[in-house]
């Protein structure tokens, strides 16, 4: 079963450039010489430099993924840059799903330090990109899948591949999040310090269990700013804007929004009620 649901989502992840839109795509130097792929939304209303949201996609992805998301991040004021990862995206997915099948190219891939590494350096040529049009007030990371674990190690979590980073962003926003198992340890979340919110779902499987050990995520974070939000009946593929579920697409986006704009007002504030979400926080 679980095989089955991952090869429907390697072939919806294939079919993701045929359905998504944009208002830009462009590419920008990587400081290794290699380029990176933005999907750009610019602020629809904005008058001063808006905030920066970099969107980090899952393994198999591309910069035109979770177009759900940057629509409606930039109808709030923000400047949302989906970064493209090439060294993590459907051509390196597909080669190790030709090697080792799919389940176990999946694991190669999501287990290596050096596609990380790659994802780094396109944060890095997103953030330079935008600086030099104007400095952001503030700046956040959301990813999923992948994505999250991104996320995560951008943020100080723990981990066993040997990652070192240093939180860069103000906040972080992390979708289907990842528990203990090939890349986090127990307990691998205790030295995040920067807000977080992380949103799963009653059918987001993942490569080491269901939503319940995605919330282990959350409960290993130490206190402060901390929301995490459990969608009934949403999918894996849901978040990444491949499940066509409007209903969750429109959830993950008012708690995103809701989450941000009370961090940028200064507080952390309590979530807003959703019919189907099962809301904790810290």
């Amino acid at each position: 079963m679980f095989v089955r649901y991952l090869v429907s989502t390697f072939i919806l992840l294939a079919a993701m450039t045929l359905c998504a839109h944009a208002q830009q795509v462009i590419s920008v130097p990587r400081a290794d010489g290699a380029s990176t792929p933005l999907t750009i939304y610019e602020p629809v209303t904005s008058s001063v430099c808006a905030p920066l949201a970099l969107i980090s996609h899952g393994a198999g992805g591309s910069e035109k993924a979770m177009p759900y998301l940057g629509t409606a991040l930039s109808k709030e004021g923000w400047r949302v840059l989906i970064m493209g990862h090439n060294e993590s995206g459907i051509g390196p997915l597909r080669a190790n799903i030709q090697a080792l099948g799919f389940k176990q190219g999946l694991v190669k891939l999501v287990t290596n330090a050096d596609a990380y590494r790659a994802r780094f350096g396109d944060i890095d040529a997103a953030i330079k990109w935008s600086e030099q049009r104007c400095h952001a007030p503030y700046k956040v990371l959301l990813g999923h899948s992948m994505g999250a674990m991104t996320v995560m190690l951008d943020a100080g979590a723990q981990n066993k591949l040997g990652l070192k980073t240093a939180a860069r962003f103000d906040a972080y926003v992390a979708l289907s999040p990842q528990g203990p198992g090939v890349v986090f340890p127990p307990g691998a979340w205790q030295s995040i310090r920067a807000p977080m919110l992380l949103i799963t779902g009653t059918r987001d499987q993942g490569l080491d269990g269901d939503y319940h050990w995605r919330e282990q995520a959350f409960a290993g974070l130490g206190p402060g700013c901390r929301w995490l939000a459990v969608i009934d009946d949403a999918t894996h593929l849901d978040f990444g804007g491949l499940g066509k579920s409007a209903k969750v697409e429109a959830a993950t986006a008012t708690l995103t929004i809701a989450f941000l704009d009370s961090l940028r007002g200064g507080h952390c504030a309590t979530p807003p009620t959703l019919a189907g979400v099962n809301l904790q926080t810290k």
